[in-house]
């Protein structure tokens, strides 16, 4: 399948999956989550390629575990270091358990294989954090 057809297709289960969920673009949905880490400045070219093309499987993995309005940022913080920011929202009821559905999914762990390596973890992050969650102080609705 070709990556226009691959696209297609995914908007279609996406689609599909924001109406079974009663879901409308730009409703915010459930808890909001914010995460950041690091990025070595090497990598940038390669994480934007793979970001440029997601797995279908990864993003409909995504969608199965109750993530929503997912987005990553990319922020040169000082001259030099660079930061990825992560927003998304938690549609579901159990995130922990989501998580660990998600952590065990084959493709996804494929997929991290990729990004992971071109990350650098923060060194404040919390114990068992790979991101580190970040605090909201402030929300607009």
């Amino acid at each position: 399948m070709n990556a226009r057809k691959s696209l297609i297709a995914w908007l279609a289960v996406l689609l599909l999956c924001l109406a079974a969920a009663g879901c409308t673009p730009g409703k915010a949905m459930g808890r909001r989550y914010g995460s950041v880490i690091g990025i070595k400045p090497e990598s940038i070219p390669e994480y934007k390629r793979l970001h440029a093309a997601v797995w279908p499987e990864v993003l409909a993995k995504l969608q199965e575990v109750n993530v929503r309005n997912y987005s990553i940022y990319l922020a040169e913080v000082k001259p030099g270091e660079f930061y990825l920011f992560s927003y998304f929202e938690y549609a579901g009821d159990d995130f922990k358990a989501d998580m660990d559905r998600m952590a065990a999914d084959p493709n996804t762990k494929r997929w991290w294989k990729h990004t992971d390596p071109l990350q650098a973890p923060v060194p404040t992050r919390k114990e068992g954090e790979h991101w580190h969650t970040i605090e909201e102080v402030f929300h607009m609705d």
